[in-house]
């Protein structure tokens, strides 16, 4: 490894997601030529879909970041020598487990002591860094009673003496209460009473990261949430866009003085990051909108915009079992509609974008989607035919009429 900068970067979740993107790209602006970038594929491992993650996230990371990433499997790989290390979802204890027996616990506390090199943890890798770990699957998914497991520790060579919490903000659970990891209110107020004396909780917003300059000992928050700094009756929320420094952030975890000034505000705006649930709705929002003109050719690029997050969105590691299914599913209801309104609309000025998304979609492999665009103009009395001289299509009485 060349003395590449040291940065930390604990990400609370969307690790391979369109929101995380400019900080992974930041990041991996330290970086020297041809550096050495692996992923510790430790903490999902031992799901059956391992290699099919790993994939979605190599290409994440090359086609959006820029980075070609080598796979160290379950780590049996040292990390000490390479420029950029990342690892993200799955079990914190299976990563724990193995790290400790394979050494790379040591190596990433060693890459955060000697303060070089670029060092990404989020979701359940994230829950590893600090003094102690959430066993998150033990607790919320088999129901053991709450408890820490010891964490890998990285924020000691910092001065902090704190846990990480990521998923801070989770509210899946609907009707019950799935803040924080999935732990919720009753069971962290009970955990945190058996925390090491003087350690904080250090909690980290969903598609929200914590990155920190460890030579200059710079912090910032980004992405959309806020980092919370929790003690037993007391808590402080750097939002999105907080600049400050690891001094403030220790006096935070410590308790800091009574009086102490409050942290800086921040420096600049912080941009608006959109999950995969937002653009969902925002496309149906734009469709209807379109419709309701009616202007077909805009309720076509409504569609091919949906078309753009759903590829974006479809190597994020979490996302890709619903969230980007339930996309799909609403753009072949989308799709559906547009035949239905070819229908009723002048053909004439619809097809031209219609065979557009068409075509594009074909361009993309999304032959199934295409395929189901031509029978949604075929139920509206257009059938489209494919010549070596490119789509021509004509009007033709619809089916069952």
């Amino acid at each position: 490894m060349s003395e590449t900068p040291g940065l930390l970067v604990l990400m609370g979740s969307g690790e391979t997601s369109p929101t995380m993107v400019e900080v992974h790209r930041s990041a991996a602006r330290r970086l020297p030529p041809g550096a050495r970038c692996i992923l510790l594929d430790t903490p999902y491992a031992f799901q059956e879909n391992a290699a099919d993650i790993s994939a979605r996230a190599r290409r994440y990371f090359s086609r959006s970041v820029g980075l070609d990433v080598e796979v160290a499997p379950d780590a049996e790989a040292r990390v000490a020598g390479a420029d950029w290390v990342f690892s993200g979802p799955g079990s914190p204890t299976y990563a724990l487990d193995r790290w400790a027996r394979s050494g790379v616990a040591g190596d990433l506390r060693a890459r955060v002591r000697a303060r070089t090199g670029v060092t990404v943890l989020a979701s359940a890798a994230a829950c590893t860094a600090g003094t102690a770990t959430v066993p998150v699957y033990e607790i919320y998914k088999v129901g053991a009673d709450p408890h820490w497991r010891e964490g890998v520790d990285l924020l000691e060579p910092l001065g902090l003496r704190a846990v990480v919490i990521p998923h801070f903000d989770n509210a899946e659970g609907g009707t019950h209460d799935t803040r924080y990891c999935y732990l919720g209110e009753r069971r962290l107020s009970r955990m945190e009473r058996e925390l090491p004396p003087g350690a904080a909780v250090l909690g980290v917003d969903e598609h929200t990261a914590l990155v920190v300059d460890l030579m200059t000992e710079s912090v910032e928050v980004a992405g959309r949430g806020g980092v919370t700094v929790r003690l037993p009756g007391s808590a402080t929320v750097l939002p999105a866009g907080t600049r400050t420094g690891l001094a403030e952030l220790r006096r935070l975890a410590e308790g800091g003085p009574a009086g102490a000034p409050p942290p800086p505000p921040p420096s600049r705006a912080a941009p608006v990051q959109v999950t995969l649930e937002e653009t969902i709705h925002a496309g149906e929002r734009a469709f209807a909108e379109a419709v309701a003109v009616p202007d077909l050719a805009a309720a076509a690029r409504a569609v091919l915009q949906l078309e753009a997050e759903i590829m974006s969105w479809a190597a994020d590691t979490e996302e890709d079992s619903g969230g980007v299914e339930q996309a799909r599913e609403l753009m072949r209801l989308l799709i559906a509609r547009l035949g239905e309104q070819a229908a009723t609309a002048g053909v004439h000025a619809v097809m031209e974008p219609l065979l557009a998304l068409r075509a594009e979609l074909r361009a993309q492999g999304r032959y199934e989607v295409a395929d189901a665009l031509r029978r949604a103009l075929l139920q509206g009395g257009v059938q489209v035919e494919d010549t070596p001289d490119g789509p021509r299509w004509s009007i033709t009485p619809p089916p069952g009429r």
